[in-house]
């Protein structure tokens, strides 16, 4: 069972920029997907950021070039740079591990709330 542990929210001006943090623990193996997804109030989660088991590394179209994600596996912490950051931004952020396979799971943290306003 692998553990996700967001942090990092909080409230930050537009233009403004927050650094999400997931802390995983438990069994994790290679080929393991990591993930940020946000969902706004009245809307459906969406994906932000993604890096696949192989590294490939995926972004929405919005966040292209504002935001970077990336993943230590020796700490076994994947981040989220938020930069230029936009009121309709405002969200819980959820940090996710899938694999496929043998093991799978599909896990997600507690969320943590950014909120862009000024």
């Amino acid at each position: 069972q692998v553990q996700l542990v967001e942090s990092g929210g909080g409230l930050v001006q537009p233009g403004g920029s927050l650094r999400l943090s997931c802390a995983a623990s438990g069994s994790i193996f290679s080929l393991t997907d990591t993930a940020w997804y946000r969902q706004a109030p009245g809307k459906q989660r969406e994906l932000v950021a993604q890096i696949s088991g192989g590294g490939s590394i995926t972004y929405a179209e919005s966040v292209k070039d504002r935001f970077t994600i990336s993943r230590s596996n020796a700490e076994g912490k994947v981040y989220l740079q938020m930069n230029s950051l936009k009121p309709e931004e405002t969200a819980v952020y959820y940090c996710n591990f899938r694999r496929i396979g043998y093991p799978s799971y599909d896990n997600w943290g507690q969320g943590t709330q950014v909120t862009v306003s000024s």
